[in-house]
């Protein structure tokens, strides 16, 4: 309780007073009305009159979210403690260097020699198509997709395992179509899934609307996402058959894909096939999927202010109350040993955010996010990870509410994603580099406090063994 007082500027006499039981259900009926965005809660009276300073700061923040959704009066509270600053990467130098290189042949073929994985792909992603006409850049390329494995599923610490074969179909896909069409077939046929996708991707830019008519039939839904938004784009609703099949699959990526594909078709079996869906979306009550249900109202002719999504549930998680008081707890994210191993810890920042922190605490300790991975990489910005389906669209059934606060978007933060004001899905990201432009919307809930070397080198798909809870 002392680290919180010393936070929110509270005499020293004050801040060793300890907080009756009495208090302590009063700072967890404060969180719940803040929660449930509830102005006529007792609690709040009863905190604004409250003795301890501590109670009356938390009540004041309480009642600042309440009244504005963007806490525009969150800077007239004290300020909370600074993140944990980390320097940058030594190897983002180059990486952050490729942007301006791309037309550089000679420098791009240097890259994909770089003792970095993460250089090498970014330099396959941002290559120009003159380098097209590089033989060496071309054969290196060629090597790595021939050097894929029939069992992708697994990668050393510091190499890679099915990234480097699928950045290079997409890369020759633009390059060279003639070695890459060859080659989308083999690894449109792979077991590893994000192989698959990006031979969509791949098909795509080589307009293969043969194989993308095939994948849009695949057992992955975020397979069935890339090929069927590659095939709207280059047939529009000549396939419409294609996209109102997937509008049946059981995987969110895929149902939103098809339903953004279908709107404005001719087709009179369309609305139909639309509103059933929907119905059997939301009768799963998940409110994280409102991407899905949205899609599903538009291609019906409805607006996307029709959908309802459930409403949360406001129930005081436990530690909400200890972490609101300032208590130092930390979780620790230990990565598969097949996809790289390690591990790294967060601190909750429950002096900022502590329903939001607590919620995902409590996760954790469920077990909620074993076995997931990180689905979005972007090595100059953000990982993101923690849903169920490996994608953007899927998240907790119960939105968490917003906990805007002053701790920037620094290097090392984790904020929640969302889909809107108040709308928390459970999927944590985790700032790889400053973003402050972030701070308007989106709650920091925790920090890196140890391992940010080892967040930087984490791959897109790498597996979280386990979350758990371990001592400061």
């Amino acid at each position: 309780m002392r680290t919180l007082a010393l936070l929110l500027g509270v005499p020293a006499a004050l801040a060793a007073q300890a907080l009756t039981s009495n208090d302590s259900a009063l700072v967890g009926r404060i969180l719940l009305a803040e929660d449930r965005r509830d102005t006529n809660d007792r609690a709040l009276a009863d905190g604004r009159a409250h003795a301890d300073a501590r109670i009356r700061t938390l009540t004041q923040r309480a009642l600042g979210r309440i009244r504005d959704t963007l806490f525009a009066a969150r800077d007239s509270l004290p300020p909370p403690a600074p993140p944990t600053r980390w320097d940058d990467a030594g190897w983002r130098v180059r990486y952050r260097a490729l942007a301006n290189q791309r037309t550089d042949c000679g420098a791009m073929r240097a890259a994909l020699g770089d003792m970095m994985w993460i250089v090498r792909l970014r330099a396959l992603a941002v290559v120009d198509t003159s380098c097209g006409r590089d033989d060496g850049f071309v054969r290196t390329l060629t090597q790595w997709v021939d050097a894929l494995p029939d069992d992708a599923s697994t990668r050393a610490r510091n190499d890679v395992s099915w990234h480097a074969a699928a950045h290079s179909i997409v890369a020759l896909a633009r390059l060279r179509s003639a070695e890459a069409r060859q080659r989308v077939p083999k690894l449109a046929a792979h077991r590893q899934w994000q192989v698959r996708m990006y031979a969509a991707r791949a098909a795509a830019g080589l307009s293969d609307t043969a194989r993308l008519r095939d994948l849009t039939r695949d057992q992955d839904a975020n397979v069935q996402e890339a090929a069927i938004q590659g095939l709207s784009r280059l047939v529009g609703h000549l396939d419409d058959s294609y996209y109102l099949a997937a509008l049946s699959s059981r995987g969110a990526p895929a149902v939103r894909a098809a339903a953004i594909a279908l709107k404005g078709s001719t087709r009179t079996d369309v609305k139909v096939a639309a509103e059933v869906m929907l119905d059997r979306w939301s009768l799963r009550a998940n409110a994280s999927e409102r991407d899905v249900r949205v899609a599903l109202l538009e291609v019906g002719g409805r607006r996307a202010a029709s959908d309802r999504s459930p409403p949360p549930r406001s129930e005081l998680p436990p530690h909400a109350v200890a972490l609101a008081l300032g208590a130092d707890l930390r979780l620790r994210v230990t990565m598969a040993d097949s996809t790289g191993g390690g591990y790294f810890v967060v601190k909750l920042r429950g002096d900022v955010a502590p329903m939001m922190a607590a919620r995902v605490l409590a996760l954790a300790n469920a077990g909620y996010y074993n076995n997931g991975n990180w689905h979005r990489v972007e090595h100059d910005f953000v990982i993101q990870g923690g849903g169920p389906g490996s994608n953007e669209y899927v998240g907790h059934r119960d939105y968490f509410r917003d906990e805007l606060g002053t701790v920037p978007h620094v290097r090392g933060t984790v904020g929640m994603s969302t889909r809107g004001h108040d709308t928390g899905d459970g999927q944590w990201f985790v700032n790889l580099k400053d973003n402050l432009r972030l701070g308007r919307a989106y709650t920091v809930f925790a920090e890196v406090v140890e391992g940010i070397g080892f967040v930087d080198q984490i791959m897109e798909g790498d597996i979280v063994a386990s979350m758990a809870q371990v001592r400061p």
